[in-house]
């Protein structure tokens, strides 16, 4: 198969299939990289929202409260953009987290767990209950008050908490259902995104929006030309954030219709890519045995060509979010924690129990979740329309959906859209962060008594 290529060229060919890693791990690498990652930034979303609830609860609440109101100005003139802290993280850095949340979707969509409508039947089942379910009870609660807007609240489910949980239980639990979940909580985003851009726009102006739409399509025709830049994204991301955030659509929209236009091709197929880093991997060879002077000039070049070379080969898609998912990971998902979970309980703790919208949202999680996505799930496997992973059991499933019940992230994204500087705003945080703990605790229960006798954590 190799035959028409240089012998160096063989050599470097099968020199890598002999290192290639089995085709299993191969597929499931991403996934796994990525729940790892989730699992870290998920201990350190935990310690960010414990951070805010201490302080906004302490002496120091003041404290908490002028943080998050301190104003920032960007710009000149009339092009002089001004919010406070909060605004700048709700708006702005969220906007990144959407971004990457989009290449998320559609790397799923193209080739993950929703790229073929049998892959995709179970967690589009399970995400449309894990969605009508927790909407109805948080109606059911709030029918007659000026409150029901806030419906969307509690349908979300934050896959760092989720799959830091499931890490954390290790190997009790089969990957199959790491990977439902995953794919379930990915079509909460894109049904959470639809209801964002949808529900949660007052008005329009379309004069802003075309411009938002003229910047997505240059950032389409930038990519299908082939200009990899950074910078020149990073402008035109801007440029389109700035459009949307003006057009009246939630500015985070923009981040979703931007990673739509990031490309999946990659610009070498894989025989170019050998044929043409061959030969560095030569002169590197060669270089590493001649003088040092000779190594740090011709082996450094050698060593860059080859790093471009590779570039080339990876799809722009996979390097950006590669690129992202630490930032949004670690910075900027705790810092939306830091400035969203700082809820003062201590004051609400007699209204929480009485509060349509604090039990609308509690509830509407802690049991519509799992009930919603558990119900939908085994009605799509009875009626044929979906398959259950053969190493995943219906009371683990029950125990997963359990876990679907933490919020968070994007349910506090919500409530701030749906209850702006109203009362009910905490309370549906409050809502949403008991629901969210007493969901992790459960289904960690449900998942531990319902592993196989012989699943360890080794």
């Amino acid at each position: 198969m190799l035959d028409h290529f240089s012998p160096s060229v063989r050599r470097t060919a099968r020199f890598m299939a002999t290192h290639t890693q089995p085709k299993i791990d191969v597929i499931l690498q991403p996934f796994m990289r990525f729940a790892r990652m989730e699992a870290a930034g998920g201990i350190l979303l935990l310690a960010a929202t414990a951070a805010a609830l201490v302080w906004a609860n302490s002496p120091w609440a003041p404290s908490y409260d002028a943080l998050w109101h301190v104003s920032l100005s960007f710009g000149f003139g009339p092009f002089l953009l001004a919010q406070d802290l909060h605004h700048w993280i709700n708006d702005g850095l969220m906007c990144i987290f959407f971004f990457v949340v989009g290449l998320e979707i559609k790397r799923e969509v193209l080739s993950g767990e929703l790229s073929s409508i049998k892959r995709a039947a179970l967690p589009f089942a399970a995400a449309l209950g894990g969605v009508v379910i927790p909407a109805l009870i948080f109606v059911a609660f709030n029918h007659s008050t000026e409150d029901i807007h806030g419906w969307a609240v509690p349908m979300a489910t934050d896959i760092a908490f989720a799959l830091g949980v499931l890490a954390l239980l290790g190997n009790r639990v089969p990957v199959a259902l790491k990977i439902f979940v995953t794919a379930l909580a990915i079509v909460d985003d894109i049904v959470a995104v639809l209801i964002i851009a949808i529900f949660y726009t007052e008005k329009i102006s379309l004069h802003s929006l075309i411009a938002g739409l003229i910047g997505i399509a240059i950032s389409y025709l930038a990519n299908r030309l082939g200009i990899r830049k950074p910078m020149v994204y990073a402008l035109i991301g801007i440029f389109v954030w700035l459009a949307t955030l003006k057009s009246g659509v939630h500015a985070t929209i923009a981040g979703i219709l931007l990673a739509f236009t990031i490309p999946t091709e990659t610009f070498l197929d894989v025989p170019t890519f050998l044929r043409r880093s061959a030969p560095l991997l030569e002169q590197i060879k060669s270089c590493a045995l001649e003088s040092a002077e000779l190594a740090s000039h011709d082996c450094q070049g050698a060593a860059h060509q080859l790093e471009q070379q590779s570039e080339l080969l990876q799809q722009p898609l996979y390097r950006i979010e590669h690129l992202l998912q630490p930032w949004v990971t670690f910075l900027i998902m705790p810092l939306f924690a830091l400035a969203n979970a700082g809820v003062p309980i201590l004051g609400n703790s007699a209204a929480v129990l009485h509060s349509p919208v604090s039990l609308g949202v509690a509830l509407g999680l802690l049991i519509g979740k799992p009930i919603g996505i558990s119900l939908f799930s085994w009605i799509a496997v009875k009626i044929g329309l979906a398959a259950k992973p053969d190493d995943v059991r219906w009371p683990q499933l029950v125990g997963a959906s359990t876990l679907c019940g933490i919020g968070f992230t994007m349910s506090l994204f919500i409530a701030n859209l749906a209850f702006g500087l109203s009362p009910a705003l905490d309370l549906s945080k409050i809502g949403t962060l008991s629901a969210s703990l007493a969901s992790g605790i459960l289904g960690s229960i449900i998942l531990r008594r319902t592993a196989p006798p012989r699943a360890s954590d080794s």
